[in-house]
């Protein structure tokens, strides 16, 4: 089992470059498009943004400072075979995190 963790620019490259590899397939039914696993894909995460420094709240809850983001947004890819994401596969050392219970 391959887990990749991904980072893009945004989500629209994102779902472009995953599409290309695979990932997901477009399938139409009754004029609806939909993004399915590909063969071999056995889970997709859109973990979305990741929070590099939390915000500040006061005593009532308001934000006081906002949080600051790592660039892009996140994705993590759980597969039977082998895909080359090229630069968009990060190796997180701060934001880690598990998937399924596996971490890599």
């Amino acid at each position: 089992m391959n887990i990749y963790k991904l980072n893009y620019t945004n989500e629209e490259t994102a779902i472009i470059d995953l599409i290309s590899k695979g990932v997901y397939v477009e399938e139409t039914f009754r004029d609806i498009i939909s993004l399915n696993y590909g063969q071999g894909i056995q889970a997709v995460v859109d973990i979305g943004q990741i929070v590099k420094v939390p915000a500040t709240y006061d005593d009532n809850g308001n934000i006081i400072i906002e949080p600051i983001y790592y660039d892009g947004v996140f994705y993590d890819v759980m597969s039977v075979q082998d895909i080359d994401f090229g630069t968009n596969e990060v190796h997180p050392t701060v934001f880690v995190h598990t998937f399924a219970g596996l971490d890599e």
